[in-house]
């Protein structure tokens, strides 16, 4: 039996979604910690691509469970269409393989109203980049003791209550101050029942499941979204999203002790990218950034924005490499620089005249550093006929075992390109 937590250990956007379909095959059950449908997982099987945002990437898997654990924020029309786009192309064919924790935080309509109005009304620095999807709010909502649980939309009586109680408030905040319309508390409660009559069989307890699960044996993963320097508390604050990213968020949001946790693998592109605003030493603002922006088809899965692209960051990796515990690397989208002659390593900082090796915790500290690279030659080859380390060009392995040196962490899985067939492992953390 082991359990394995899977988070990204960039800023989003690493390629989870594959490692965790490919890693879900060694598993009984896979539990989403954290987040809401501002993540984007992309997962290519055969020639089809399926991008989730909600339901864990394992479902791709018959017979696997899936757990969405009390740490998500849930967007019941999202939700819900995901379960139809799933079910349209054969999978889910038994609702028994979903589970939804009833502490699962619901985002309401004034939740996104919100979160858009708040972004269009900010300026300059002030714009944080969010998706417009409501999951700041709605984690606002949830620790000031304002939220609506997945148990409360389920009991109509306790639902319109709550709608009746919290709307005022919100309407007043969203006419006086953000100058939007007001939203109608009978319109909401209508489209809600609606959802409610859907969502309530897979209403079940994550924490109960997965701690029975454990006691028999059960290989668990944990899947988790964004990126760990994206995490509210270890982030490049306030340019982070609203929820805890890295691995100890598994714990929180699933109710699972931190002694079941067996190994953590954080998930890197051989690159780095990043969406929305915020300081990024290594950004390459010209045709090298566009080169990888354009080669490794560099937009958002929920957005479609174009992502920033740059060089890798070491010194921002060993900062996920600490604070998650992490034990072992997967290294995403290495076909992506199979052409280039010279690839850079970003191995320090350099800031005000001073060298740093460690990531600064200040958002304005980081975005006077400039970085301190490492040149290695590339290997200008194909990878994409390679199914073990050692097939790999020898000046590929020497990039991989670089990282390995710059971070401190040793590589278990390298992906070649977006397939499954497309991976090599190194080390299974499932044994």
């Amino acid at each position: 039996m082991a359990t394995v937590v899977i988070v990204g250990a960039q800023w989003g956007d690493e390629g989870k979604g594959k490692v965790v379909d490919i890693y879900t095959e060694y598993a009984q059950d896979v539990a989403r910690y954290q987040g809401g449908n501002n993540a984007g997982h992309t997962l290519v099987v055969g020639n089809e691509k399926t991008v989730l945002h909600l339901i864990p990437s394992g479902i791709l898997h018959e017979g696997k469970r899936c757990i969405i654990g009390n740490g998500v924020v849930l967007d019941p029309k999202v939700f819900l269409q995901e379960i139809d786009n799933l079910k349209a192309k054969g999978y889910l064919k038994d609702d028994s393989q979903l589970v939804v924790d009833g502490n699962v935080h619901i985002i309401m309509p004034w939740h996104k109203a919100i979160d858009i109005a708040r972004e269009k009304a900010a300026t300059g620095a002030r714009k944080i980049g969010t998706t417009g999807r409501g999951i700041g709010p709605t984690y606002e909502d949830k620790i000031g003791r304002r939220g609506i649980r997945l148990s409360d939309l389920v009991r109509p009586e306790i639902f319109a209550r709550k709608v009746e109680e919290f709307l005022p408030e919100k309407n007043f905040f969203l006419e006086k101050f953000l100058g939007e319309a007001p939203l109608d508390a009978q319109e909401i409660v209508a489209e809600y029942a609606a959802y409610a009559q859907r969502l309530v069989r897979y209403l079940g307890c994550a924490s109960t499941l997965l701690n029975e699960n454990i006691a028999a044996g059960h290989n668990i993963l944990f899947e988790g979204a964004q990126g760990s320097l994206l995490d509210v508390d270890h982030g490049t604050y306030p340019y982070v999203t609203s929820s805890s990213t890295l691995a100890g968020g598994a714990c929180t949001g699933t109710g699972v002790g931190p002694r079941f946790i067996d190994a953590v693998i954080g998930i890197s592109k051989a690159y780095v990218t990043r969406v929305g605003e915020g300081p990024f030493p290594t950004e390459l603002n010209d045709a090298m950034g566009e080169q990888l922006r354009r080669t490794g088809q560099e937009f958002g899965a929920t957005t479609g924005r174009p992502r920033r692209t740059g060089w890798f960051d070491a010194v921002a990796l060993r900062e996920a490499v600490r604070t998650n515990g992490m034990t072992g690397l997967a290294i995403t989208k290495m076909d992506v620089l199979n052409e280039l002659e010279t690839i850079r390593i970003c191995t320090a900082y350099d800031c005000d005249g001073k060298r740093l090796e460690t990531f600064p915790r200040d958002a304005e500290v980081l975005s006077r550093c400039t970085p301190i690279y490492e040149d290695v030659p590339g290997w200008q080859s194909d990878l994409s006929g390679a199914k073990s380390f050692a097939e790999l060009p020898a000046k590929a392995q020497a990039y991989l075992r670089k990282l390995e040196a710059v971070t401190g962490c040793p590589v278990v899985l390298v992906s070649i390109g977006p397939r499954r067939d497309e991976t090599i492992q190194l080390l299974n953390p499932f044994g």
